[in-house]
């Protein structure tokens, strides 16, 4: 991942009323190995968290330059009417207020304006530090400060490429959203213009219906639903430990070579109202695996999240409730009825 630019700046955050105050950098860090391990690392870090994702509030046709404050800076950079250090010292000052009323220890402001591939980034994230050990040259423990990246709670991406370039998406920004951390996440997006374009929690929980209702519309044996379960989830993985959304026309052809349109068309006619491209929910696709199980000629398998709606289980007595039939078992029982 090619570092374009790199700034650092200090966020402290002092005890009692004091304000946080602003220790900006005046010059870029020059990229380095090192620096492109961090990067891998805040990659890692980033997308392991829950996220929003949007993108900014549309400028006013009729009225030039209506666009966001944050917006028109960052247009202002990238046409080079602006450095990057000014660019970022004028970001930092906007997130000092979010310091203030929703975080309470210091930090340093990573900047980085990077490239994954064909696409260009913007990366920003408040990193803290925790104390740790280290070993000195004469073999002593010594303290050692290392940047605790489990512990970001601030910190934004944006596909400037994709902005750029006009496209149609409505995913191209997105920012940390973790639990507990919801008023921080809306003042955030606040202070960048930015506006919920898609629903990326819904949206995977809607997808997992959809598959769901596809093996079973197609009646698959227990071992090929499982396979297909499997491989779903991996690509939602793998995209989600990317930083890119499930493309559903490609995650078709990833389920079913022989009939690589077979589950877009099963979306698309029923109607799930899904977006064609789909920011990964990790939380979401945790939570969703199959329970199987054999036993005395009876063959049973079903997705988790059916467990407490449509599927019951009665400990106490040991006995699964089935509320909805399926329509095809249902038909063979009443045929075996008559």
């Amino acid at each position: 991942m090619p570092i374009q630019h790199c700034i650092v700046h200090e966020i402290d955050k002092e005890s009692g009323e004091q304000p946080a105050s602003l220790r900006a950098a005046t010059a870029e860090l020059a990229s380095s190995p090192l620096l492109e391990d961090l990067l891998s690392r805040f990659h890692d870090a980033y997308h392991a968290k829950t996220k929003a994702w949007g993108h900014f509030q549309e400028p006013d046709a009729s009225e030039p330059g209506s666009a966001t404050p944050f917006a028109q800076e960052l247009t202002d950079y990238l046409e080079a009417r602006s450095d990057f250090a000014a660019f970022s010292q004028a970001l930092a000052n906007r997130l000092l207020p979010l310091v203030d009323a929703h975080l309470s220890a210091s930090g340093h402001l990573l900047c980085i304006d990077y490239r994954q591939g064909e696409t260009h980034y913007l990366g920003v994230a408040l990193l803290h530090q925790r104390t740790g050990f280290g070993i000195d040259s004469a073999m002593r423990v010594v303290p050692a400060a290392q940047l605790n990246l489990a512990r970001m709670s601030l910190g934004l991406r944006i596909n400037l490429t994709q902005w750029r370039d006009g496209a149609a998406s409505r995913h191209y920004l997105s920012w940390i959203h973790d639990r507990g951390g919801k008023k921080l996440s809306e003042d955030l997006a606040t202070v960048l213009g930015a506006t919920e374009g898609i629903d990326a929690t819904g949206e995977t929980r809607t997808l997992l219906k959809a598959f769901s209702d596809y093996v079973e519309r197609e009646d698959m044996p227990e071992e090929q639903s499982r396979e297909k379960t499997e491989a779903l989830i991996d690509y939602a993985n793998e995209q989600a430990g990317r930083g890119e959304p499930i493309t559903l026309e490609e995650l078709s052809e990833l389920l079913d070579e022989q009939q690589p349109k077979a589950f877009y068309d099963h979306i698309r006619n029923a109607d799930y109202g899904l977006s064609p491209e789909i920011p990964p929910d990790k939380r979401t696709l945790r939570q969703f695996r199959r329970f199987t199980g054999r036993a005395g000629g009876v063959s049973i398998s079903f997705d988790s999240h059916l467990l407490g709606s449509s599927i019951e289980y009665d400990e106490s007595q040991d006995r699964l409730i089935i509320k909805q039939v399926p329509k095809q078992l249902k038909e063979q029982l009443k045929q075996r009825k008559e």
